[in-house]
């Protein structure tokens, strides 16, 4: 990268445009910007989640998702470039696999809750899936790859699992979702 960032405010984008990857210049509320921005967003609530108690390996998987997401906004930020591959779908694929095979099956709805970095989970979940909404968006008027719609998806699978993870890693379970619970009584 050299020295490519070596001046970060540029004046540039006073008028409300933003450069793209390829040197192209585009509104800042473009829908390629608004899916590039809750990629990144998300990125940084894993962060988050980075800097909290977690097992080693969902540390390091973590670290993987973020270079994962890294890859997907390189991808969004240049029209007609292709980052995600099937490899990074197999590695999410891969990761479902294994951490789910250690929960029970749900029998009930869970809500978003229990311990602080199962709760930060599930609030990058909720991110992932809205970058997911921006992304299909963008399809639709643009070319994007079906990849990063899929990665994305996988993606919001495994933080759902992975929040599940960490709440027992807490030493706790899921918070179950009792439905009608403040319904008047009969």
């Amino acid at each position: 990268m050299g020295n490519r960032l070596s001046k970060i405010t540029t004046r540039t984008g006073d008028d409300g445009s933003t450069g793209l990857g390829d040197g192209s210049r585009t509104p800042k509320d473009a829908a390629r910007v608004e899916a590039l921005g809750d990629v990144d967003e998300l990125n940084s609530q894993i962060g988050v989640l980075l800097a909290e108690d977690l097992p080693a390996d969902v540390s390091a998987l973590f670290n993987e998702v973020q270079h994962g997401l890294f890859d997907l906004g390189g991808e969004l930020s240049i029209p007609g470039y292709t980052a995600i591959t099937d490899d990074h779908l197999a590695a999410l694929d891969a990761a479902i696999e294994h951490y789910n095979a250690a929960l029970p099956p749900l029998k009930e709805f869970i809500l978003p809750a229990g311990s602080r970095a199962a709760s930060l989970c599930h609030v990058a979940r909720t991110v992932c899936r809205r970058a997911e909404r921006r992304v299909v968006t963008l399809a639709r008027n643009e070319p994007v790859s079906p990849l990063a719609v899929q990665y994305l998806n996988r993606l919001s699978d495994l933080l759902f699992i992975l929040s599940r993870i960490l709440n027992r890693h807490a030493g706790g379970t899921d918070v179950c979702w009792q439905p009608k619970r403040h319904a008047p009584a009969e």
